[in-house]
Parts: structure tokens; sequence; C-alpha cells
């Protein structure tokens, strides 16, 4: 792929999407604006539900957390799933600290108290309760991939933001199509920030830097890794229920050397600067190429 994959005039680069996912593995919210922290989107990832010994579960076991729809209000987010009653757990109330446990990092965070672990544990069959991180605790990401930067991440899996475009989305659904598939949406890959006007499938996979505007002032963005995929991408968020046609289509043509052969769709990205600013759907977008 050359340097043609961006457009002449990379301000011709759009933010068409903004997504926070406040509970990891539950369904995410499409914002209009979203403020960056330092690890990532505020409430993106804050919460977790985890088993009995403290890691974290996912749809990859449990495909029901897709119907697990929170909002985020002014003082608390509302939980809703179907056949239970909202759940509302307030911003800034949290029970007993606790460590819990996401992939290799085991991290402090508090315990969001019985109420939220029935809940949970109702909906999804088994026993779990509910966790969210602590601010004042740092999970660093992988310096390998981060180099100089010192990036943190909270229960995300292992960055603070996940870039996509659409033209990548287009080109799966293509693929797809082709082979009497049904089209998927961008919600099925839980990416952060969603590009528009790259004119080639997955250019962001080429892109060192993004320099978004904001009211606040330019937000620079680092993509750091490809993103490997999983089998949640298979996962129908409407419905929960799992395929494959994702995945045997992405094995056709996204086997990524650069992370010993993974299937990749998306850039993992770290911040560089612009913390406490907010981006906002709409806003133009520099790129600048890692090669």
């Amino acid at each position: 792929m050359s340097s043609a994959a961006l457009p002449a005039q990379d301000d011709d680069l759009l933010l068409s999407g903004l997504y926070v996912h406040p509970v990891k593995s539950c369904a995410g919210i499409a914002v209009d604006e979203a403020l960056l922290i330092e690890t990532g989107f505020e409430f993106d990832r804050a919460w977790m539900v985890v088993d009995a010994n403290g890691e974290f579960v996912s749809q990859r076991a449990l495909p029901r957390m897709a119907l697990i729809e929170p909002t985020l209000r002014a003082s608390d987010v509302v939980l809703r799933a179907p056949g239970m009653l909202a759940l509302h757990l307030q911003l800034d109330t949290v029970e007993a600290a606790c460590r819990v446990k996401v992939w290799n990092d085991t991290v402090a965070a508090y315990d969001m108290g019985d109420l939220a672990a029935q809940w949970f544990s109702d909906f999804l069959g088994q026993r779990v309760r509910l966790a969210r991180f602590d601010p004042a605790g740092r999970r660093l990401c992988d310096k390998a991939w981060t180099g100089e930067f010192e990036a943190e991440a909270a229960f995300a899996d292992a960055f603070p933001l996940l870039v996509v475009s659409t033209a990548s989305l287009a080109e799966l659904n293509r693929r797809l199509l082709a082979a009497g598939h049904d089209a998927v949406s961008m919600q099925r890959f839980r990416p952060n920030l969603v590009l528009d006007g790259l004119p080639d499938a997955h250019g962001e996979d080429f892109i060192d830097e993004l320099t978004i505007e904001s009211p606040d002032g330019p937000v620079l963005l680092k993509l750091v890794k490809p993103c490997a995929r999983c089998t949640i991408p298979d996962v129908d968020p409407a419905t929960a229920a799992q395929g494959h046609a994702v995945t045997d289509t992405l094995a056709a043509y996204r086997a990524e050397p650069r992370i010993k052969g993974a299937l990749a769709f998306g850039m993992n990205a770290i911040v560089v600067s612009g913390v406490e600013h907010r981006l906002r759907v709409g806003a133009r977008v520099r790129a600048s190429l890692n090669f």
C-alpha cells in the first residue's frame, strides 16, 4: 500500500463516529462528543464484570453481555437488559476496594455492591460481580508498542483507544455480501473513533499520528498496534447470536504479520496530547503516515 492510500489533502478526513463502552464487553453508546482523559474516553471501559476469582468475563464466553445496554446520564449510568428492571449506578459511588484481573494485569478496583452483582448474575446465568476501575491506579500499556510514550488504559484490553475507518467496514461488508452473508454494523468492532474519508480499506493501518480538531485545541493520537480480533465481532449485537461469517471472511485477507498472523481490524491508539479536550463528531482530522 502506498501513500496514495491517504487523500492528497489529509484534512479531507472527518471524525464520523464516537463510541463509549462504559462496561467492558457490554453494548456501546454512540455519542456526539467525548471527553479525552489519560485512559481514553471518560467512562470508557470504566466498569468490568468479573467472576468469583476476580477475572474479567466477556462476550467470548457470555455473548448475552452484548444485550446489556448502558445509558450515561449526568449523575449515573443506567443499565438495561431484556427481562430485567433497569440498574442505576451512581457515578460518584463505589463500595469495597478490591483487586481484579484483566488479561495479565491485576489492578486496583472497587466492587459495585451486591445489588449490581445480583443483577448481572441473574441476567448472565452465573455468579459474577461488577467492578469499577480505580482512577488512582495506573495500568500501563506495553512499551514494546508505545515506545517512548508512557500510555495508560483502564479496563480496555490493552490500549486506551481504538480507531476504525468506514472504508474498512465497507470492504468487509462487500466481501460478506458477495459470499451471501448479511452486512454488519460498526458496533461489532467496538471502536472509539471512526474515520471517514480514507479512499482505501484499512488505510488506518498505515497512519502514524492523527491530529484532530477540538473546541479546546488540537488532540494528537498515535496509532501503535493493529487490533487482533477474537470471536466477538461474530456476536450479533442485536440478538447475541453467535456466528462465524465475520471471522471466516477476515481470515481470507486480514492476517497481519506485525501481530504474528492474527486477524486485524482497526488500530489501537494512545493519547500523545489533548487530555481534558472534548472530541466531537464531524471534527476535521489530519493524518501522517508511518513510513
